[in-house]
């Protein structure tokens, strides 16, 4: 970008985030979920299997684990299965990133349309309130079901900016994955890579693909 991206005072009109590993530290959460899924089958879960289904989603994370691998389940059982299990941690355990919430309040009360685009189910959303209270603190809600492709491609950002009507080109997208950053950058949005707390993280090639990089919401200066 020409000019430099200030993430306080916004330098941008709307804002779009992710929700796992960007907003809050999940990553935990779904890899108890995923090891005890391939456990149960008596599939060795590898750190190439994190990635992949990091990048998928649910429903093409389904469809790629019974290509894959050759389980039997349907797309819609194994889909089913996560959820229960996802939503039963969250529940309990979901908590956002120390930080997120404060810059979350502060960009809606400078007049910032705010949307989560999550690859997570909705009854997995609903299952942390009150814990998070997901819908008072964003305009629209979108998951991955509602557009049915993964973050490789850019259809969740573009609906998530439809819903709040924004301009890609004022509008930043927080995210912790690669293939999310890439795809926003490559329909125009600005973007802004989030550390998370994944060994697994592939920092230096976010740092490259990224306007800009955030190690945590906490380095924000609201003051």
């Amino acid at each position: 970008m020409s000019n430099p991206v200030s993430l306080w005072p916004a330098s941008f009109d709307y804002a779009i985030f992710d929700f796992d590993g960007t907003l809050s530290a999940t990553e935990q959460l779904w890899e108890k979920v995923d090891r005890a899924f391939f456990s149960s089958r008596g599939i060795e879960y590898t750190p190439a299997v994190h990635q992949t289904l990091a990048t998928l989603g649910f429903t093409g994370g389904a469809h790629w684990v019974r290509e894959e691998f050759c389980v039997r389940d349907s797309v819609k059982d194994i889909c089913d299965e996560w959820n229960r299990m996802g939503a039963a941690l969250y529940a309990s355990e979901t908590v956002l990133r120390p930080g997120a919430e404060d810059y979350l309040r502060a960009l809606r009360a400078a007049g910032v349309p705010l949307a989560l685009a999550t690859t997570n189910d909705p009854q997995v959303l609903a299952s942390m309130e009150p814990r998070v209270r997901v819908r008072e603190l964003f305009d629209a809600v979108v998951c991955g079901k509602e557009v049915g492709k993964s973050k490789d491609h850019p259809d969740i950002y573009l609906e998530a900016a439809r819903r709040i009507g924004a301009d890609p080109a004022r509008t930043i997208v927080f995210e912790d994955i690669v293939a999310g950053t890439r795809s926003a950058k490559s329909a125009g949005f600005i973007t802004c890579a989030v550390g998370c707390t994944d060994p697994l993280q592939p920092v230096e090639t976010l740092r490259a693909e990224a306007d800009l990089w955030l190690e945590g919401w906490d380095e924000i200066p609201l003051g």
